[in-house]
């Protein structure tokens, strides 16, 4: 896809400086810049690039003067950062305007669908299910029975989702995700084995929620697993049956919360974080990267370690560990001279 200046500015609100009809295919940091591409200067310390960039368009704020020559297209706006994020979201948009069933794709006789559906080839649709217009399904997918998925959502390539699971709006599921596998419930036996607990409750998924690649969603044993407005999962998380989690979370990836959790709102939890089954983690709770919870925590608590403590003891304590070997040594050396 190629865009010119004058087409740019006009999405950005902005004022061509240079040649209004130069050309750009491709995006490209400012220091890498090179013919076609478009590039933005946001940060001062970035400034010299701008002299030196190949880049064909350079967007800019409205008091950028140049000091010396330029041969990069200028187009000025108010704010370049805010306007360049703008330009990608827009670009994504259009990059994803798919529509139309590809073949070999098998869609069963009473699937309902909205206009606008892209369907990539080797997709599977199951009975009963119903999906919502400007849907992308992307090829090698699986929407198993009973499936509702909403408008404006996106399910890119690889994509498993099991029976019974509900999708809300405006929804972005990353490659290789699996939404809806059984729990993990398993009643031990006298004879040492392990007897298989049914798993018959789904999943729901509600508004505004991306769920990065190769994340799992286990569905209920009864009820629902549910993920409410606005979370944002990121790749290779682990969340188990019955597990809860609040309005306009965040949760880093390989992170694993096990089943009947309930996470509250607006709640930050870095990569690599575990936390044990049928805990309460209230509302603006932040977590840092590798902590172990074993216990609820209240709102508005932050939390490190393993088991996971205050972050400012946290803090304070790491100190001492890192000094742990000249304590020791200090005090052998108090006890001889005593």
């Amino acid at each position: 896809m190629k865009f010119t200046a004058e087409q740019i500015a006009g999405i950005l609100e902005g004022e061509v400086v240079g040649d209004p009809n130069a050309e750009v295919s491709k995006l490209a940091k400012i220091e890498e810049g090179i013919e076609g591409s478009l590039t933005f200067l946001a940060n001062p310390k970035y400034v010299s690039h701008i002299y030196t960039t190949q880049a064909t368009i350079t967007i800019v704020n409205k008091s950028f003067e140049p000091e010396q020559a330029i041969r990069t297209t200028l187009i000025k706006v108010d704010d370049a950062y805010k306007s360049f994020s703008k330009l990608l979201e827009y670009y994504n948009q259009v990059k994803l305007m798919k529509s139309g069933i590809e073949q070999p794709s098998v869609i069963s006789e009473d699937v309902v669908y909205g206009e606008g559906l892209y369907l990539g080839s080797f997709c599977y649709i199951g009975k009963n299910v119903i999906i919502g217009k400007n849907a992308k399904i992307y090829p090698n997918s699986f929407i198993g029975d009973n499936v509702i998925i909403g408008d404006n959502c996106v399910c890119f390539a690889g994509v498993r989702i099991y029976s019974e699971t509900v999708i809300g709006n405006n929804c972005t599921i990353h490659s290789g995700t699996i939404i809806g596998s059984d729990g993990f419930g398993f009643a031990p036996q006298e004879d040492g084995t392990y007897q298989k607990v049914p798993q018959i409750g789904n999943v729901i998924i509600e508004d505004n929620v991306e769920i990065g690649a190769c994340t799992t969603i286990d569905r209920a044993t009864l009820g629902s697993t549910i993920i409410r407005k606005g979370v944002k999962l990121d790749n290779q998380i682990q969340i188990a049956h019955n597990v809860e989690i609040g309005e306009n979370t965040v949760i880093a990836s390989q992170t694993g919360v096990a089943g009947s959790t309930k996470i509250g709102s607006n709640c930050m939890i870095g990569g690599q974080v575990g936390i044990v089954g049928h805990l309460t983690i209230g509302d603006n709770v932040k977590i840092q990267a590798q902590s172990g919870i074993g216990k609820s925590l209240k709102d508005g608590e932050v939390v490190q370690g393993s088991p996971a403590f205050n972050y400012g003891d946290f803090s304070k304590s790491y100190v001492h560990f890192r000094n742990l070997p000249k304590i020791v040594a200090d005090i052998d050396k108090i006890k001889k001279n005593n």
